[in-house]
């Protein structure tokens, strides 16, 4: 299957009904890379770890960028193995992109749902959020409530998690 590109990403939420404002800028790596990028635009900003268990499941963590995150504790409260960050061609033969360009919005290259999404609370409540769409040299702002009617529209439930200051997850229901 070839991946689905930034104007397939754009046309599903024009099919969806979803508001989304996209800024271009350089490309940008991590979190940090972009902090001067991120000042200008408003909202919360992600960080999104794709993740593999030791048991060989996947997992796609989508969180604030200054969200403290225990991966061990993230684990055990998921009942996964123990995580280790996912290579780069299974980032490609899961979600279809490449590192650096990690984000939510690649689930829309999981239709068979193989990746299991993690969605940090921190997150939503931000207004808007802010996901590269499928590239790193592009910012794409949306509302938490679409967010969600999009995760829901790829028939997804995500598991929903509050982190405490020590980056400790508890579960949040949905």
């Amino acid at each position: 299957m070839t991946p689905a590109t930034e104007e397939d990403l754009f046309a599903r939420f024009d099919a969806l009904g979803i508001k989304h404002a996209t800024t271009r800028h350089r490309p940008v790596f991590t979190v940090e890379e972009g902090a001067d990028l991120k000042a200008q635009m408003p909202g919360g900003h992600s960080k999104n770890l794709f993740l593999k268990d030791k048991k060989g499941a996947i997992f796609l963590l989508c969180a604030l960028g200054e969200t403290v995150i225990d991966l061990n504790a993230v684990s055990k409260v998921l009942g996964a193995g123990r995580f280790s960050f996912g290579s780069a061609e299974r980032l490609k033969e899961y979600l279809g992109v490449e590192p650096g360009s990690v984000t939510i919005f690649a689930l829309i290259n999981d239709p068979e749902r193989r990746v299991t999404l993690v969605l940090d609370e921190g997150l939503l409540a931000h207004d808007p959020v802010n996901f590269h769409p499928l590239k790193n040299d592009a910012t794409t702002a949306i509302s938490p409530a679409d967010l969600l009617k999009f995760i829901a529209a790829l028939g997804r439930e995500p598991i929903r998690l509050s982190f405490g200051p020590n980056g400790v997850p508890t579960r949040v229901a949905g």
